[in-house]
């Protein structure tokens, strides 16, 4: 289907900033600035929400080029607040995925940043692909991040 390109995906988060700078830190994202501070009458309408405030960054993402799809992380004002979700098998969005060159010192910078683990580290030899290493993940508000390793 021509006229379709995926752009960005978004993360709404409690404090946008620790979770840029976590995504910064731990992946090698990048800021694509400007910094978004977003209100108004448009806002509202787009959303449904009164006095809507938004303020927030794109990423960009490990292993793309300029103008590559984003990582989008918003705070919202005024805030509606979830209980922080506990299972990787809920609807929804489940996770994003990084491919690293090491699984295993991955998930201890992401501990150190913090983030933490799901379960534990797993290998997974596929006969006619080769062996997967992979860690599901969570930044410090509960986003899941699975860190995958595919070797031959």
């Amino acid at each position: 289907m021509s006229g379709i390109r995926y752009v960005h995906t978004n993360i709404v988060a409690k404090d946008w900033r620790r979770i840029v700078a976590f995504y910064v830190d731990v992946f090698g994202c990048k800021i694509v600035p400007p910094e978004r501070k977003l209100s108004g009458a448009w806002l509202e309408e787009l959303t449904g929400i009164p006095d809507v405030r938004i303020q927030g960054a794109h990423l960009a993402l490990p292993g793309y080029q300029e103008n590559g799809p984003t990582l989008e992380v918003f705070g919202y004002s005024p805030e509606v607040v979830r209980s922080k979700p506990d299972e990787i098998n809920r609807r929804g969005f489940g996770h994003i995925a990084f491919h690293v060159d090491d699984v295993e010192a991955l998930v201890k910078r992401i501990r150190e940043a913090g983030g933490g683990i799901l379960g534990s580290v797993v290998r997974k030899e596929y006969e006619e692909i080769g062996t997967l290493t992979v860690a599901y993940c969570h930044d410090p508000e509960g986003n899941y991040v699975e860190v995958q390793n595919w070797s031959a």
